[in-house]
């Protein structure tokens, strides 16, 4: 039984180690790859550790112009998504029991679409909306910020949709009818019963829609008009090359992304340990307290390393120089480049010499040099093949006769009319 235990266990952990390794495997490679000093990303050969490519990212206008238009397209999406995406889920809690599945399927019928189609919908939908409205091209409807969030918005709201429909699940509609029961309105009841029981699964599907639009690009390339998202840069610059900026902006992504799961993973500690010591979860908001944050809490420690870490590399980084180790780099490079060099000219001396006392090929194998460039026409045949030599072939021509007179042949004149009068009598 232990045996099998053990084996199950050991199983179970290479399982898990072949998963993480195979999700976060290209995102570790990638971000060391930020430090290494070619100018294309890679992991190997190492040549020396760099900074450089931070400051590259941070004079980067494109980049940064994507950057600040995919979170204003972001911001933008998540209020919109969310205000659907609630009222989607709303609709679906009140609507006819026998009409929920037919609903449920209209609207979730957006994420079974391609992004593409979207897109193209998106733009001529609304290009057809401000041609109806005689507005001018400029206007409105025609521009990419606007088509952008209209055009994500249709596909992750129904993502919202999701998150609302499984937290309504477990609410208890009995609340709100208590509270209309004793006077309030329905706006009442939505706004202190409803809303703060959603407020997690609200907090949820806006980091979702933030997310989901961030790094959409299916339909964005159809709709962004002057106005590119990070990720249609970053696509555009594939085209063209890229260096280990792209890597930087990828490690910078990573942290961010790793330090907001560490806060929330603390607070959600916090949470479980005030309900569990009665005090209400208002009082997870409370003072800071380092001690009582950091005791029995592993993600705040990690936390607290992952901001030392990094206050100490931003420290290191504003004094070293790789320029001593680019030079080393460098000469290496040089000095192994002249060997190779070296070495094919010593390789082809060597070939001319054995060449040179290689004797002659007595059993008549084949040759080593080509054999000479014959004239056009002319084969292993001679010039049997040119055409020319159809008119040599060709008997000589023999010498006309003269022409004879008419009535002349072979016989000579003897068929001559003339010969009658002189064949004839004389008269007497």
């Amino acid at each position: 039984m232990k045996t099998n235990s053990l084996l199950l266990k050991v199983l179970l952990g290479a399982y898990l180690v072949v998963f993480f390794g195979y999700l976060l495997g290209p995102l570790i490679v990638m971000s060391f790859t930020a430090f290494n000093s070619p100018s294309f990303p890679k992991l190997t050969p190492w040549e020396c550790l760099t900074f450089e490519w931070f400051d590259v990212l941070a004079n980067d206008e494109r980049i940064l112009n994507g950057i600040e238009n995919s979170i204003i397209i972001g911001i933008g999406t998540v209020i919109l998504s969310v205000i659907m995406g609630l009222a989607g889920a709303l609709m679906l809690t009140q609507i006819w029991p026998k009409l929920r599945a037919t609903y449920y399927t209209i609207v979730i019928a957006p994420i079974l679409i391609p992004g593409v189609v979207l897109g193209i919908s998106t733009l001529v939908f609304w290009d057809r909306i401000s041609i109806m409205l005689g507005m001018s091209t400029g206007g409105i409807l025609h521009n990419g910020i606007f088509l952008t969030i209209l055009g994500q918005s249709t596909f992750i709201a129904s993502y919202c949709m999701l998150v609302f429909i499984a937290r309504l699940q477990r609410f208890d509609t009995g609340l709100t009818e208590a509270a209309l029961d004793l006077g309030a309105t329905h706006v009442q009841a939505f706004r202190k019963i409803l809303l703060p029981f959603m407020k997690p699964a609200i907090g949820s599907a806006a980091v979702l829609a933030f997310l989901a639009s961030f790094e959409n690009y299916n339909t964005t390339t159809f709709t962004f008009g002057k106005y590119p998202t990070l990720t249609i840069e970053l696509a555009q610059k594939v085209r063209y090359g890229i260096n280990p900026s792209i890597s930087a902006l990828a490690f910078i992504i990573i942290v961010l992304t790793v330090i907001g799961a560490l806060a929330h993973e603390i607070y959600r500690r916090r949470q479980q340990l005030a309900l569990a010591n009665g005090a209400p979860v208002s009082a997870v908001a409370g003072s800071f307290q380092l001690p009582k944050i950091l005791s029995g809490n592993p993600a705040a420690i990690i936390l607290i390393l992952l901001t030392l870490g990094g206050a100490s590399t931003i420290w290191f980084a504003q004094s070293y120089s790789p320029d001593s180790c680019k030079m080393d780099v460098r000469e290496q490079k040089r000095l192994i480049q002249e060997e190779r060099i070296k070495a094919i000219r010593e390789k082809r001396q060597l070939n001319i010499q054995q060449k040179q006392h290689q004797g002659p090929d007595v059993f008549g194998g084949s040759k080593s040099t080509a054999p000479a460039t014959q004239s056009p026409g002319k084969g292993a045949f001679g010039n049997v093949f040119d055409p020319g030599n159809l008119d040599k072939s060709a008997p000589a021509p023999k010498p006309e006769k003269p022409v004879t007179s008419p009535g002349k042949g072979a016989f000579g004149d003897v068929f001559s009319p003339q010969n009658l009068d002189k064949a004839a009598p004389k008269e007497d």
